[in-house]
């Protein structure tokens, strides 16, 4: 890679300080941005970068032949607008890392699934006596892997629509697509907006790589093979995970690992031990016969809806609600299973949630809070129904992320003896 004269990174959470680092490790001046004049950047002034922080100002581009874009700075704000009109490439921190990176690379897209298919591949490699690195948009940003792993490990990277949204020469040697439902249209603006952003992962693969898609979705970009997969094929194992939509991921991770030359027997002994992710379908505890399970992951409905599937055989108390991210609840409140006995609504989209309710008949209360949500949850609950935060909505009304919301469900659950 040719590397820029004068870079700015912009927005500074995982990934941009990463990105930052890593460009400042090659001698590269870089500047460093945010907008949180409160943020801690002293790990980046000690590494020689030059910290800019509440502010966005344009004179911050001069001398700057490239901008590394955070995942959650929209393109339309001041410094990406000014550095494309003034000629000034914008790249994600993915674009950067895969540039820096010449390893073999696994791209892992869809709305929902991501976190869980990327760490059941880690895991797949793991049993096959594979070196891989497990990165991207929830864990270990990309270019924190640089000059930390061999040339011969496998990097499988989580990839978002955000950080999809600034790709250039991105091409995997296997891109999985795991599905596409309505999400983050508060930031895309319309369904075809985003499902192009997704399907960047693809766009310049050759002959020589591997896509692997639902099947039947119809095409896409580049030159790929593709196999496909969906939830009713046969597995080497059934996975350990519960839930169909599980199903679905393993049989996407099954199809990436043996375009990955990875023989069945390993595949099978990782679909046989992997216990899935936090915050996704995670089993809390059981107290008096009642199971408390942390789907906070699930922001937006049709994961939703998918967590709820997986526990629809038992009598279900929900706790839904957060920010809102432009859906509509109609279809979710409309495929509540017969099962579920209570319904506790918190935070910004209580209103709106409670509309859908209403409309499809189903009871509810606006709890408010996650605490009085749990509260009132386990109160009414009897032995063997299962307490599901599964909020279809984003946390940031009320959280830092989906990760202290469900952080947050746990420390109440333990709370209760």
């Amino acid at each position: 890679m040719k590397l820029p004269r004068r870079a700015l990174v912009l927005g500074l959470a995982r990934s941009g300080q990463a990105a930052a680092l890593a460009l400042s490790r090659r001698g590269v001046p870089t500047v460093a941005v945010d907008r949180d004049a409160g943020l801690d950047a002293g790990r980046l002034a000690a590494a020689g970068v030059e910290v800019h922080l509440g502010t966005e100002e344009d004179r911050l581009l001069e001398g700057v032949d490239l901008l590394v874009k955070s995942p959650g700075v929209p393109g339309e704000s001041t410094l990406p607008t000014a550095a494309r009109s003034s000629g000034v490439p914008v790249w994600s921190e993915i674009e950067l890392g895969f540039r820096l990176l010449r390893n073999p690379f696994i791209g892992v897209t869809g709305t929902n699934g991501k976190t869980t298919t990327s760490e059941l591949l880690g895991a797949i490699f793991r049993a096959a006596g594979l070196p891989v690195a497990v990165a991207g948009n929830v864990g270990r940003p990309l270019t924190g892997l640089v000059d930390e792993i061999d040339a011969e490990t496998w990097v499988v990277c989580e990839l978002s629509s955000f950080q999809l949204e600034d790709v250039h020469r991105l091409r995997p040697r296997i891109g999985v697509l795991l599905n596409l439902e309505p999400d983050h249209l508060d930031r895309h603006g319309t369904l075809e907006a985003y499902r192009d952003a997704k399907l960047r992962l693809f766009e310049n693969q050759t002959e020589a790589d591997v896509a692997v898609v639902p099947r039947g979705f119809g095409p896409i970009p580049g030159g790929a093979v593709h196999v496909e997969f969906d939830a009713g094929d046969e597995l080497p194992a059934e996975p350990l995970i519960p839930g169909a939509h599980n199903r679905e991921n393993a049989a996407a991770a099954t199809a990436a690992a043996r375009a990955a030359g990875i023989e069945d027997a390993a595949i099978a002994a990782a679909l046989r031990t992997f216990p899935g992710v936090q915050h996704r379908l995670e089993l809390v505890a059981e107290v008096d016969g009642v199971r408390f399970v942390n789907d906070s992951k699930a922001t937006n409905t049709s994961a939703a809806r998918r967590g709820i599937q997986a526990y629809a055989g038992a009598p279900l108390r929900l706790i839904l609600g957060g920010s809102l991210k432009g859906e509509s609840f109609d279809e979710l409140a409309e495929s509540l299973p017969a099962s579920v006995r209570s319904i506790d609504l918190i935070g910004e989209a209580t209103e709106q949630l409670a509309a859908a309710l209403g409309r499809a008949g189903r009871l509810y209360r606006r709890s408010g809070d996650l605490a009085t949500a749990v509260g009132s949850a386990a109160g009414d609950a009897e032995p063997g129904d299962v307490i599901l935060l599964s909020p279809a909505c984003a946390s940031y009304d009320q959280f830092r992320d989906y990760e202290e919301r469900g952080d947050a469900f746990k420390r109440l659950v333990g709370d209760l003896w």
